[in-house]
This record gives structure tokens, C-alpha cells and sequence, in this order.
């Protein structure tokens, strides 16, 4: 592994610690998506029961109690209780709004990475056969080191394999990682229809 990182060079270095990023990326915004797909059917449950016996208070406390997405909106909702459908809508769109860059959390980046290392790889072969082709204008063709030479070559597929290799699982996990979003977004508008017909559930 030294090995490989001493013949890919600083490009290899940059694109490694890049992997890693997108790594912990990852794996925090499906933590994220999981915890609050499990903690929404819970506090869901509990908000419809004690929003049927008319404990808004209650109500209020678990949604502060319990911050997320879905209790955010629940809250400005629960707050709104006494203005119109359309007041309610518009206020809880609002707050869903606000919610949705921190359903996007970090993505752009993760995105960022997907494109940036094939194109550090690229690099790194560019750079890998400067150095290649270097020696053998200096030197000759007669008189080049192999050494020297083979090192060249070794950093320009080195670090292109690397970019690649980087790139291919972060776009994957960009793309499902946005859809998740996406679907978010539409389950949190589902939840602000069903938020405004069941507060004014006794209006004509």
C-alpha cells in the first residue's frame, strides 16, 4: 500500500483521503435517513393519538421533545390550529422548505467527489507520463532509465484506476442518496395534507 501511494504521488494522496470523505458521507446520511424513518412512524403514532384527545399542548412538547423533519412541520402545524387551511398550508410548506437543505446534507460534496476523481486520475496520467516522456527526452531512448521511466507509467494507471474506482461507487451512492431525498420530500408533503385536513377536520 505505501508502495502504491509513494508511485501515485500526491494525486493518489488526494484522491484517497477524498474516498474517505465520501465514505463518511455516506454512511452519515444513511444513518440519518434511517433514524428518522423509524423515529417518524413512532412519533407519528403518538402525535395522532394525543392529537385526537385534543392535547395540543402534548402535542407541542413531543414535537420539541423529538426534532426532526416531520415534528418540525407537525409543531408549525399544531401552532397554526387556529388560522385557515390555506394559512396552515402555506406555513407548513414553508417549514418544509426549510427542511429540505438539511435532507441535502453534504450531497452536493458527495456529488463534487463522484465527478472530481476520474478527473485527479486523469490528471495523474498526465503527469505520469510528462515525467515518462521527460526521461526519455533527456536521456534518449537508448540511454532512459527504465526505473525512472516505469515509475511514470506506474503513477499515470495508478491514480487513473484510483479515480475511477472512487468515482463509480459515489455516483451510485449520490444518486440513491438524492432519490431518497426526493422521496422524503414527497412523504413530508403527503404528512402536511394530512396535518391541515386533520386539524380542520370540523370545518365544512
Amino acid at each position: 500500500m505505501i508502495v502504491l501511494i509513494e508511485k501515485g504521488g500526491v494525486i493518489l494522496v488526494t484522491i484517497l483521503v477524498l474516498s474517505v470523505i465520501a465514505l463518511a458521507i455516506v454512511i452519515e446520511r444513511l444513518l440519518f435517513f434511517r433514524k428518522n424513518r423509524v423515529d417518524e412512524e413512532t412519533i407519528m403514532h403518538r402525535l395522532e393519538t394525543t392529537l385526537a384527545k385534543g392535547n395540543f399542548d402534548e402535542a407541542l412538547a413531543i414535537c420539541e421533545t423529538s426534532p426532526s423533519p416531520i415534528t418540525n412541520l407537525m409543531k408549525v402545524g399544531i401552532e397554526h390550529r387556529d388560522y385557515s387551511r390555506e394559512t396552515i398550508h402555506m406555513a407548513v410548506s414553508d417549514a418544509a422548505n426549510l427542511e429540505i437543505p438539511k435532507m441535502e446534507r453534504f450531497l452536493p460534496f458527495l456529488g463534487t467527489i463522484a465527478h472530481v476523481a476520474p478527473l485527479l486520475g486523469l490528471l495523474g496520467t498526465v503527469t505520469g507520463n510528462i515525467a515518462a516522456f521527460g526521461v526519455l527526452g533527456a536521456q534518449g531512448v537508448g540511454g532512459g532509465d527504465p526505473a525512472i521511466l516505469a515509475g511514470g507509467i506506474a503513477e499515470a494507471l495508478i491514480t487513473t484506476a484510483a479515480g475511477i474506482i472512487v468515482s463509480i461507487p459515489a455516483i451510485a451512492f449520490y444518486n440513491y442518496l438524492v432519490s431518497r431525498v426526493n422521496h422524503s420530500i414527497i412523504r413530508l408533503e403527503n404528512r402536511v395534507n394530512e396535518l391541515v385536513l386533520y386539524l380542520k377536520r370540523d370545518e365544512r
